[in-house]
């Protein structure tokens, strides 16, 4: 029978017993590669992340870097107001009034993107005042600016003036027309109040907001301008009625010219809050009584001498003529 050679013939196999040891070898085998692997793996995980440079801070480059790109804003600057800070060397901003309320442009300058660059009128209102009281903190015009109501219904500065504008009126609204048309623009509600029939002239342009009113804020309620010493800022033109009085009306001293009048305009003459004067007495000299601290009376009703079914008794100011005070009679009469 042919047989074939020795090495043709299938080799015989092995026995279990060295299978066994070699899938165990390959196992431990296995088992340690894969620890070394996630041992590496920790330490990577685990290494400290390299140590990255901070950024650098944009630096001043001057404003002439800034003419290059902005040429039409840099020739309208040069006629502006701000221009005198190119000179300020005491806040260190010589040669730099753009970044001066843009801050340092070198990032700016590199990379043209708006983002790298800081402009008053497109961040928070607080933070714009902040740029504007840098220079401008100290003066009396602004002395309520931080209190003001304007401050704390988030008008910035910016809102009101264009700082890059020339010319004697561009930053700042100097023509009463142009006053009153920026003021009108937020406060619609008190425009309005003017087109009563009895009113302050300023649809007329005879009178601006800001003869009354400082827009950059006061101590007073309502930004009221003051004058001589503190008095109402209606005293400015009716320096007539002004006092100290010996004999003073109570309503006038403490409460002011709005206890009566409606300074914006009135439908009744003389601005008064009611139509007819008595009317307007009767609401302090009601149907009540309250002891004074020192005797008295005060807020009676009239003596009953006063008939006020007379016609003769319904206009007050005909016997009490000095209802604004009086340095001779205690009733008011002169």
């Amino acid at each position: 029978m042919f047989r074939p050679p020795r090495s043709l013939s299938m080799a015989s196999p092995p026995p279990a017993r060295s299978l066994r040891g070699a899938r165990w070898l390959l196992s431990v085998t296995a088992a340690l590669l894969l620890t070394v692997a996630i041992g590496s793996a920790q330490e990577k995980v685990n290494a400290p992340a390299p140590a990255k440079e901070p950024p650098k801070p944009a630096e001043y480059v001057g404003s002439d870097t800034c003419q290059g790109c902005h040429e039409d804003i840099f020739n309208a600057f040069q006629k502006n107001p701000h221009h005198q800070v190119e000179a300020d060397k005491k806040r260190g901003f010589d040669g730099k009034a753009c970044e001066s309320c843009h801050g340092p442009g070198s990032k700016h300058a590199e990379s043209m993107s708006a983002a790298d660059i800081r402009n008053p009128a497109k961040i928070a209102p607080a933070a714009a005042d902040k740029v504007c009281l840098t220079c401008h903190l100290n003066q009396p015009t602004h002395v309520g600016r931080i209190s003001s109501s304007h401050a704390k219904n988030q008008v910035a500065c910016v809102a009101c003036h264009s700082v890059h504008k020339n010319g004697p009126n561009g930053m700042v609204a100097r023509k009463i027309p142009a006053i009153n048309a920026q003021c009108a623009s937020c406060h619609q509600d008190v425009w309005a109040s003017f087109q009563r029939p009895y009113g302050h002239k300023l649809p007329q342009e005879a009178m601006s907001c800001v003869d009354c009113h400082n827009p950059h804020g006061t101590f007073e309620p309502r930004s009221l301008q003051t004058v001589s010493a503190n008095e109402p800022g209606c005293l400015k033109c009716h320096g007539d009625l002004a006092g100290p009085f010996v004999y003073e009306h109570a309503p006038v001293k403490m409460e002011g010219c709005v206890a009566c009048h409606q300074p914006h305009g009135s439908s009744n003459p003389r601005m008064l809050t009611r139509q007819i004067v008595r009317l307007v007495c009767q609401e302090c000299h009601s149907n009540f009584q309250a002891v004074a601290p020192k005797g008295g009376t005060m807020g009676s009703i009239a003596p009953a001498i006063h008939d006020l079914a007379s016609p003769r008794f319904q206009n007050c100011t005909n016997c009490h003529q000095k209802v604004h005070g009086s340095n001779v009679s205690r009733d008011l009469f002169k």
